[in-house]
């Protein structure tokens, strides 16, 4: 206890011990994440910096509503933030109670909505109207074809269109298979590699057909 608020009485003192006591305490969160459902956080560690920069790149802060799954410690959100994005434009979906706790916390403007993405509904959650684009950090590789099937129905049903969806993935090809795609009428298109993240990722983008 004593060691806890020794950290943050030198936080406030030192920009530089903010940083690292942030540091600790999201390392601290994901691992326990981690410990308690695996399956669902699907990484070794947070997103780096590098990959938050890649997935939010096609973002434009005056395209409305960002839709972002599976934020986990927010490393994306903030990257979002970064560039201009309103915290009143971000709904942000998490299932773990601390990770969704922290980010009511962390960005207080925001819709935090404590769920399975495959659960969401715009007629169960208003907020998903109008949605400009999203972000996904969920661990798609775990996930089945039928979850992958679900997920895409509740995200391009809350998108307008033009909307995209922006994901990334350890592996060297899309997560989600074409057939799956196929059902849904959508594209999936590599957009960048990101070799300075832990695994290297790659960042896909899916749209409509047109």
């Amino acid at each position: 206890m004593h060691f806890r608020q020794s950290l943050k009485t030198a936080a406030r003192l030192n920009p530089l011990s903010h940083r690292s006591l942030h540091w600790v305490q999201e390392r601290s969160q994901f691992i326990k994440a981690m410990l308690a459902n695996p399956s669902a956080i699907g990484a070794i560690a947070p997103s780096s910096a590098a990959l938050a920069a890649a997935i939010t790149a096609p973002l434009q802060p005056a395209a409305g509503k960002v839709l972002e799954l599976g934020c986990g410690t927010g490393v994306f959100t903030r990257e979002m933030v970064r560039k201009g994005v309103d915290p009143s434009n971000l709904v942000l979906v998490e299932q773990d109670v601390g990770m969704s706790s922290r980010l009511r916390q962390q960005f207080p403007g925001a819709t935090v909505l404590q769920a399975s993405a495959e659960d969401l509904s715009r007629h169960t959650h208003p907020a998903l109207d109008g949605i400009g684009a999203t972000i996904c950090g969920l661990p798609l590789r775990n996930m089945s074809s039928a979850h992958h099937g679900r997920l895409l129905e509740v995200v391009f049903e809350a998108m307008r269109p033009g909307g995209a969806m922006h994901l990334f993935t350890y592996g060297m090809r899309c997560p989600i298979s074409d057939s799956v795609l196929s059902d849904f009428g959508l594209s999936a298109r590599r957009a960048r590699f990101v070799p300075m993240n832990l695994p290297p990722a790659s960042v896909y983008s899916l749209s409509r057909l047109r």
